[in-house]
């Protein structure tokens, strides 16, 4: 017969005894013991975290932690009749820029004892109602979502009250709802108005659809820094296509269609961005010698490319992190005024736009 070697019981101390022996399990009141407080103490701190103060909430998770111990968040639902889960949903999973939004919401989520339900809605209204209305169904604590329809009624419908909700990236057209996002307009008018100030007198624009705030806010930006600059608004020179690469394949295939081409181009997002570059390297355009580039949003690949990207970043992990920050406080405060929290982006200057060149050659003169 074979012998079954001792293993250590649940709170780490061997006693010699066999494996089938069964394991401490780490309660409640275990965790009272160890932290010096009540049972109501525990179960206060861990059901609501503001209702203690802060040296024994860290006396308590310290207890917890040492014996391997987890509040059950089903128990907590029944007790107290909240759940500790929010729903999170977005436009596209292969988007890099959202994936960093879902980090920065899950680390605060995670920080105050929630756990991130994450969907996908692919840009698909239906998809996106029927994830919505599931959400509802299952009783999440809140929703953090990036709209995708601008049909009037529509949220305001499924968002019923108790549930809390903030938005994302776009403005909801018919919800009035705490929202975080970026300053669209402008990012795109500081990085259209850098390629005019490369002396670029034809620039154009390859935009997403605009049933999206983005998109509209993103055009916007883009008619100013040309009216800043004195250029003409030339309409062949603006494309709508869709946020994804997709569209700025199409995109830029139609502006390298044109008969006077534009010597500059601005992209609304980062997909379309790769989607433009592969239309650009087919037809073996030198950038940024034949035609500029400058992208809306800045990715870790973004300095891998050939040449590396002029882009205007934004902070996607500290608007996700705003977003589960929203949400949070207005669970704890339902009555207070809707927030608009606009995060500033950054124009990161590289090879794509001809910066590096044109220094060069003010050096030369």
């Amino acid at each position: 017969m074979r012998k079954v070697a001792a293993r250590p019981s649940g709170d780490g101390q061997g006693d010699g005894s066999a494996s089938s022996a069964p394991k401490r399990v780490a309660t409640i009141k275990k965790v009272a013991h160890r932290a010096g407080v009540s049972i109501a103490t525990v179960s206060r701190t861990f059901a609501d975290p503001t209702s203690v103060s802060d040296q024994l909430r860290v006396r308590v998770h310290e207890a917890a932690r040492v014996l391997n111990y987890r509040a059950s968040r089903a128990a907590r639902t029944l007790r107290v009749g909240t759940s500790q889960t929010v729903g999170v949903v977005i436009p596209d999973l292969q988007n890099p820029f959202f994936t960093g939004v879902v980090r920065g919401i899950d680390l605060v989520l995670q920080a105050n004892g929630y756990t991130l339900l994450l969907s996908n809605s692919d840009e698909d209204t239906t998809r996106e109602h029927n994830i919505l209305e599931t959400l509802q169904a299952e009783g999440v604590a809140g929703v953090i979502f990036v709209p995708i329809n601008r049909s009037r009624g529509t949220y305001s419908r499924l968002f019923a009250p108790p549930i809390h909700v903030v938005a994302v990236d776009r403005l909801p057209s018919d919800l009035d709802a705490d929202l975080v996002t970026v300053d669209n307009v402008d990012g795109t008018r500081t990085g259209v108005a850098h390629l005019a100030a490369l002396e670029h007198r034809e620039v154009a624009l390859l935009n997403g659809p605009l049933q999206h705030s983005t998109a509209i806010d993103r055009e916007e930006g883009y008619r100013q820094a040309l009216g800043a600059a004195g250029l003409p608004l030339r309409p062949e020179l603006i494309y709508r296509g869709d946020f994804r690469e997709r569209g700025g394949y199409e995109g830029m295939k139609a502006m390298l269609a044109l008969r006077h081409r534009p010597t500059a181009v601005f992209v609304a997002n980062n997909l379309m961005t790769l989607g433009a570059l592969r239309a650009l390297h087919e037809a073996a355009v030198k950038i940024p010698d034949e035609i500029a580039l400058v992208g809306f949003d800045d990715m870790p690949w973004a300095t891998s490319l050939n040449p590396p990207l002029t882009a205007v970043s934004q902070p996607s992990q500290e608007i996700g992190a705003a977003a589960a920050g929203l949400l949070l406080d207005r669970m704890a405060q339902p009555e207070r005024a809707v927030r608009h929290v606009i995060l500033r982006t950054q124009l990161v200057v590289r090879a794509s736009c001809g910066a590096s060149r044109a220094r060069a050659q003010a050096i030369q003169k």
